[in-house]
């Protein structure tokens, strides 16, 4: 019957939409925004059933295709982004929006951004040439959706970011955040008829403090870029040093030193230097400390190589670290344990999200394929004075060689001991069974031991965790990639105290120290409540107070990220087997 009654009013109806817009008249509407025309349903129907809108920089939208055809069709292929041939105030506002995706780490170009003044131009003139041919039809049909497209793209890599971690190698699910993230309804409920698009935009960003003030910082540093670039001839680079320059010491650009530390706030002194003075040497420092470098106020050759890296590289840094950020899963956004590897640094935040405090880490190597994956977990047990067991490379590589030299006495006297499978210690072996693994060799709790007196466990397949060490010279080195891949901290008795409180037992700094110096070897303790932790890799970040940092790419992450970019949209999403550097269970 609805067939029949279709058919009887399809010639009747002179509806420009022609067979979708009558459709449309018996179809449910899902979309809370105001009704649009169905004019040019058809022509969006055809439009949205092509994977390639040609009109666009990057015309493949397939990743986007099903969610741009449910926007439609919740509204019954309606117009959504003009009204009466005009664009509507939300159009314009995400033109905007796309015009300054740079400020947002994003690139404009993904979005369009230098083709939309054409385009609204185009529309204009349709609109006061009352122009109401097929051609005209087209374009204003083909603008609706680019504008979808664009929008979706946007909103997408705000929330998710571009590219799936997972492809390269970080154990973060951001294809299950992107399953839960309905786009269609955002745009049909939110978007179409919105006053205020960037209040709306902001909503799907990262809602973590510090996300916020390195995209702020991000916007600061374009303009130094800028600044930067339009200074009159080329760009000078500070010459290099034979050896650190003290105060009192010769350096012979004193005056382009100073313009360049005044760049970025180091200095705010403007009278021209005549020597390397007290006055330099601080804002030296100032910006030592900001840049992962030896804060000792002397002009070195790494400070000068860091003082030479052009402003737009470090705008790359901070647009990397919020892409990271938007990987994080919405539980993880704001955790409980937050482990920058290039800061060498490890944040504790309270249950409110105030920072509880920071401290040192050592995290995995470099060089030896020793890299701290990058993950999140909860974090479940501590365990006071665990015992070490060896990894079968360590074994090999370390161990055997110092039995072949100084005997089987060597284990003794460094604290090891054999062990079968089920615990029992093994006494009278030899080198011909340890180098064939025949026995496990195991670090006995105590003072000496690589895990020092406690560990933090939040279980991964990476066998990676928290832990304390004797080796507390290590934080004395401004660059602390010493570890085989586990993560060490400064004091860890202070990150015992702060995870045990509220758990029972009136944990308290005297109560720790009992257990990590106690005789009540290898003691587990389950969390109640486990914690969320994050172990992420920020080359750029803004710190609590405001000020913006930079450190070196120890891992080469974010050139793999760069590159990963670097092939244009649509940026890789297909997960892989995660297969970190690191070799899981080789780790302390």
């Amino acid at each position: 019957m609805t067939a029949v009654l279709l058919g009887m009013l399809l010639p009747m109806s002179g509806c420009k939409g022609g067979w979708k817009a009558v459709v449309a008249k018996f179809h449910h509407r899902k979309a809370k925004s105001k009704p649009n025309t169905t004019d040019y349903a058809d022509i969006v129907d055809q439009v949205v059933n092509s994977p390639q809108l040609t009109i666009l920089k990057w015309a493949d939208y397939s990743n986007f295709q099903p969610q741009v055809q449910q926007f439609y069709d919740d509204r019954n292929d309606e117009l959504a982004w003009t009204r009466d041939g005009k664009p509507t105030e939300a159009a314009t506002g995400l033109i905007s929006l796309f015009a300054d995706a740079a400020k947002k780490g994003l690139r404009p170009e993904d979005y369009d951004a230098s083709r939309w003044p054409q385009r609204l131009q185009r529309i204009e003139t349709i609109r006061k040439t009352h122009d109401t041919s097929d051609n005209a039809d087209t374009v204003i049909a083909q603008f609706d959706v680019a504008i979808t497209i664009c929008a979706m793209r946007f909103l997408s890599d705000l929330h998710l970011g571009r590219v799936n971690p997972e492809t390269l190698n970080f154990d973060i699910d951001v294809p299950g955040k992107r399953a839960a993230f309905d786009l269609p309804g955002l745009l049909n409920d939110q978007l179409v008829d919105a006053e205020d698009v960037p209040s709306i935009v902001a909503t799907v960003e990262p809602g973590n403090p510090m996300y916020a003030a390195t995209e702020k910082a991000l916007a600061e540093y374009l303009l130094l870029a800028q600044e930067q670039d339009t200074d009159a001839g080329p760009r000078i680079a500070l010459p290099s040093v034979a050896a650190p320059v003290s105060v009192g010491g010769y350096y012979p650009a004193l005056q382009p030193l100073l313009v360049r530390l005044q760049l970025e706030g180091d200095s705010s002194t403007t009278q021209a230097p005549v020597m390397y003075d007290a006055g330099l040497s601080a804002s030296v420092k100032h910006y030592q400390g900001r840049h992962g470098l030896t804060a000792d106020g002397k002009l070195t050759q790494a400070t000068i190589d860091s003082l030479n890296v052009p402003m737009d590289v470090r705008v790359q840094q901070l647009s990397d670290s919020l892409e990271r950020w938007r990987w994080l899963p919405a539980n993880f956004i704001n955790p409980r344990v937050f482990v920058n590897l290039p800061e060498f640094i490890v944040r504790a935040y309270d249950p409110d999200h105030t920072l509880a405090f920071k401290m040192k880490v050592v995290d995995g190597e470099a060089e030896g394929n020793h890299d701290t994956p990058m993950f999140v977990r909860s974090m479940r047990y501590v365990v006071f004075r665990p015992y070490w067991n060896l990894p079968p490379s360590i074994i090999k590589k370390e161990i055997v060689p110092h039995l072949e030299k100084s005997g089987m006495g060597y284990l003794d006297a460094h604290g090891y001991e054999l062990y079968k499978n089920d615990g029992t210690v093994v006494t009278g072996a030899s080198i011909d069974d340890v180098e064939h693994l025949r026995y496990g060799i195991r670090q006995r709790p105590g003072p000496k031991n690589s895990l020092g007196l406690v560990k933090f466990l939040f279980p991964n397949e990476y066998d990676v965790y928290m832990h304390s060490t004797p080796e507390l010279n290590l934080f004395n080195l401004t660059r602390r990639d010493k570890s085989h891949g586990c993560v060490r901290l400064q004091d860890a008795a202070q990150m015992a105290v702060w995870v045990l409180q509220g758990e029972g037992g009136d944990w308290d700094a005297d109560k720790v120290s009992a257990a990590m110096n106690g005789s009540n070897d290898n003691r587990t303790y389950n969390l109640k409540t486990p914690l969320p932790v994050v172990i992420t890799y920020m080359t750029a970040n803004a710190d609590e107070d405001g000020s913006v940092h930079f450190f070196d790419d120890i891992y080469g992450y974010d050139k793999e990220l760069e590159a990963a970019l670097a092939k244009g949209m649509p940026y890789e999403q297909a997960p892989v087997k995660i297969n970190p550097k690191l070799t899981p269970g080789e780790t302390e």
